[in-house]
């Protein structure tokens, strides 16, 4: 059966409002839920924390001569507590990708967002300074979209589709996107259509794939 998503029940999805006529849906996407909680979320780097954590609390607790009961129990709460914060985190991510969805038309770029209060990004192309591109190894990726200084939207207002790095000037990010070349290349072209200028140079970004790294500059 296939998962049907909340925005799905929408006149137009992940739109405040039906398109213009002459406006035109390219592309729209979510992100991967397993990659945002990786990466956004980092559960793989807490649970090797708690893991480590959990190894220390046995070395300092083992006693072959009490019984087992009286150590390993403290060991199985740690066990206990530190699964169900990294359950908490994975279901934080699934619900963030299940209740966003990311439209790129050929005017602009919008940002549906929101698990409990939904709230809509509209980003007009000629509003956009610069996107950055930043490919993981899995084959997803964040395309992060420069404002200009007027335009700033508060950092935890985007959380967790934002630039980590950008914290004084935040930037909307398209977060984990599959195939996350090509939605850039779909991007590079309908931004050049609308006479914006780009260039492509690589970043260095960590856990970025330099081959498919790309900078767009208005």
């Amino acid at each position: 059966m296939r998962a049907i998503h909340e925005h799905e029940f929408e006149e137009s999805p992940g739109l405040p409002a039906p398109l213009p006529k002459n406006e035109t849906v390219l592309w729209q996407g979510s992100p991967d839920w397993r990659s945002l909680a990786i990466h956004v979320f980092h559960l793989r780097k807490i649970a090797v924390y708690f893991a480590l954590m959990l190894a220390w609390q046995v070395s300092q607790l083992y006693d072959a001569e009490q019984a087992l009961s009286v150590w390993l129990m403290p060991c199985v709460t740690s066990l206990v507590l530190a699964s169900s914060a990294l359950a908490c985190l994975a279901l934080w991510a699934w619900l963030s990708s299940r209740t966003t969805l990311y439209t790129i038309t050929d005017r602009r770029v919008v940002m549906r967002v929101g698990i409990v209060l939904s709230l809509t990004f509209n980003l007009p192309f000629k509003r956009i300074v610069a996107a950055d591109l930043r490919a993981l190894n899995d084959g997803s990726g964040d395309i992060s979209l420069k404002l200009p200084e007027q335009d700033k939207i508060g950092f935890f207002h985007l959380w967790p589709h934002a630039r980590g790095a950008a914290l004084k000037h935040p930037q909307p990010s398209l977060r984990c996107v599959p195939q996350v070349q090509a939605v850039g290349e779909l991007l590079m072209s309908a931004w050049s259509r609308q006479g914006v200028a780009y260039s492509v140079t690589p970043t260095t970004e960590q856990n970025s794939s330099p081959a498919m790294a790309m900078r767009l500059n208005a």
